[in-house]
């Protein structure tokens, strides 16, 4: 699964939205961190940032098996900053022949 093109897929979707003016992704110490840049006029708090990143993020993920996780970091004017993360799941998801104990035959 290429993580790259959900996110890729999640910002173009979040840029379109009527309340952002741009974003944009930057790591820093390996962590992604999500730049949000808002309308001023339309008077964005943080909980209605928080719902549109959900919304993109949520239509990035559709039909693929990813959950995500956003958590806020801080705000100053109309920019937004996030640590967001597109996270795979843990579990086997095929099987790889060598008889392993959570091989996904032996549920």
């Amino acid at each position: 699964m290429d993580l790259d093109l959900v996110w890729n897929q999640f910002l173009s979707h979040l840029a379109k939205q009527n309340s952002v003016c741009s974003c944009k992704k930057i790591h820093r110490a390996g962590i992604p961190f999500l730049y949000v840049y808002m309308n001023s006029s339309s008077g964005v708090n943080i909980k209605e940032a928080e719902t549109v990143i959900h919304t993109s993020s949520r239509w990035a993920m559709k039909g693929l098996r990813l959950t995500y996780s956003t958590h806020f970091v801080r705000v100053d004017a109309e920019l937004y900053v996030f640590r967001h993360r597109f996270l795979v799941p843990q579990e086997k998801m095929f099987c790889c022949g060598n008889l392993c104990e959570d091989c996904i035959w032996r549920k």
